[in-house]
């Protein structure tokens, strides 16, 4: 049996080009026979366990906040996504292991796209235990469980090997596909991302 090539998407629960390339994702794996391999990256891995304020995000950066959400919204709304109001953004390093459990549990894109809404509609702090382990049930996997591995962190190497395979392989930005030593980056048009599929003899 031939081993389905697999495409590598370097990604960050808390960062919206993430998010809204999901459901282009699921587009490519209804057209091409793919698989898709989700790589943890570390996008602001000092934010505390509370939270960081959007203010504190973005500060010395002259951004309208209010402006950027509203554009978020807009891109959201074009794309057919939900996006909620927040004020905050949150430390994703838990919600990453707790995924690599969830696909080792086969539920691993439900989880996925369960805490992208958790985070960008609903706002809510994925840095949480109590609302991880609500995620993990609300895609059929147990709650209690899940708090034991995150408990004893059963995960951390896994997500330890995908921050150092993003930093060998030189990623800086999130998304960036990879295949086959090619690399495409950020949140690109469904067009580019099947192009990029041909381009890796993919059919």
């Amino acid at each position: 049996m031939l081993k389905m090539p697999v495409l590598e998407i370097f990604s960050d629960y808390i960062l919206p080009w993430c998010y809204y390339i999901t459901g282009r994702v699921e587009q490519l794996k209804s057209e091409f026979e793919i698989g898709i391999q989700w790589i943890a990256f570390p996008l602001h891995p000092e934010t505390p366990p509370q939270g960081r304020t959007l203010e504190v995000l973005f500060a010395g950066r002259n951004i309208n906040i209010p402006q950027m959400l509203d554009h978020m919204k807009q891109v959201a709304r074009e794309l057919g996504l939900p996006f909620g109001d927040r004020e905050k953004t949150y430390n994703s390093r838990l919600a990453q292991e707790l995924a690599k459990w969830a696909e080792q549990k086969k539920k691993g894109d439900a989880f996925h796209d369960a805490v992208f809404k958790a985070y960008f509609v609903d706002g809510l702090n994925i840095a949480d235990v109590n609302i991880l382990a609500d995620i993990a049930e609300s895609v059929g996997l147990d709650g209690g469980e899940s708090q034991d591995i995150m408990a004893g962190r059963i995960f951390k190497e896994a997500v330890d090997t995908d921050w150092a395979r993003a930093y060998e392989c030189g990623v800086t930005a999130v998304p960036t596909f990879s295949m086959n030593g090619r690399t495409l980056v950020g949140a690109q048009q469904y067009n580019a991302l099947a192009n990029f599929m041909r381009q890796n003899n993919i059919n």
